[in-house]
């Protein structure tokens, strides 16, 4: 009915140009409609440019065949959360259709992902952090990794906001950094002392990358807080290998991951403070109710203490 046909590539564009979100998010778009679009052509191939793909007449599809897809992927074992995410790009890509012109309605509203059992994220308690963020490496390479860690867990940043951080988001008079999270809201937030010594460490010598080239380039983006050995942004991905090389350094069981100081953030911060909604903006989280799961996890801290420490909670009573 609809002459007008809009593509994956169409949508991508208007979250990145008009949106503006960030190329981590578009990425996250692009791989959940791709993966739709295998499934309702029956194709597996998911790599090259969207606009290269076989794509379904999106207008055809029916919340049936929704259903279809959800059903399929939660047989494949995938997460309850992965399943939402995925509805999630399908019913603003089918809005997008719909504000367009292309579509009529939208067959990804009414469908829901199965509920799964909620997984409490991991964290590491005091002392684990202590003893991962004790290394003494005065290399450039050693101050600008604890000067990353340190700021991760004293602010409670994701991994694509510490990378973004630039020179001009930092206050070295109020001590604090301007951070922009999920939907390019920004957000400021005090950094701890510690960090703070950390930074003013880094920013002495942040300049003399080891393998920058003399003359800096044009596209060299200089202002970014936190660089490569080249001299360029560093990476996420930089930043996640840097922690785990730590970790293992450091002989953190289990390892660790950027979320993971995050997590150790808000569920140390609610232990000490029992305030969730100021933990809630601390982490730029839009419901408190993406907050409340570590309400779970100061529980499960007090079950612990309570455990060990009260006099009655191994005993076994006499009862008869």
């Amino acid at each position: 009915m609809n002459a007008k046909i809009l593509r994956i590539a169409d949508f991508l564009e208007y979250l990145s140009a008009e949106r503006r979100l960030s190329p981590n998010t578009v990425s996250s778009y692009q791989r959940d409609l791709l993966q739709a679009a295998n499934f309702f052509c029956g194709k597996m191939a998911t790599k090259g440019h969207p606009s290269s793909q076989i794509e379904p007449r999106w207008t055809k599809l029916s919340e049936h065949n929704i259903r279809a897809f959800v059903s399929a992927r939660h047989h494949q074992g995938i997460s309850s959360a992965s399943l939402s995410r995925g509805l999630s790009a399908l019913r603003s890509f089918f809005a997008y259709q719909m504000r367009e012109g292309a579509a009529s309605d939208n067959p990804a509203v009414g469908v829901r992902a199965p509920k799964g059992s909620r997984k409490l994220p991991r964290t590491l308690d005091t002392d684990q952090i202590s003893q991962l963020l004790s290394f003494s490496d005065g290399s450039w390479h050693g101050v600008r990794d604890r000067c990353m860690l340190e700021l991760l867990y004293s602010s409670g940043l994701r991994l694509s906001e510490l990378a973004g951080i630039r020179l001009g988001d930092l206050d070295w008079q109020d001590g604090t950094v301007r951070v922009t999270g999920k939907g390019n809201k920004t957000r400021v937030l005090p950094i701890g002392s510690v960090a703070m010594a950390w930074l003013e460490t880094w920013s002495s010598i942040r300049t003399d990358a080891p393998r920058a080239p003399k003359k800096t380039a044009v596209d060299i983006d200089t202002d970014m807080l936190f660089l490569s050995e080249r001299g360029r942004p560093i990476s996420p991905r930089t930043i996640q290998k840097r922690l785990s090389q730590w970790a293992q350094t450091q002989q953190i069981h289990g390892g660790a991951h950027p979320h993971m100081l995050r997590h150790s953030f808000a569920s140390h911060m609610l232990e000490s403070s029992g305030d969730l909604r100021a933990i809630q903006e601390l982490l730029g989280h839009s419901n408190i109710s993406t907050t409340q799961i570590y309400t779970h996890l100061d529980f499960q801290h007090l079950a612990e203490v309570y455990d060990k420490a009260h006099p009655r909670a191994h005993k076994k009573q006499d009862l008869t």
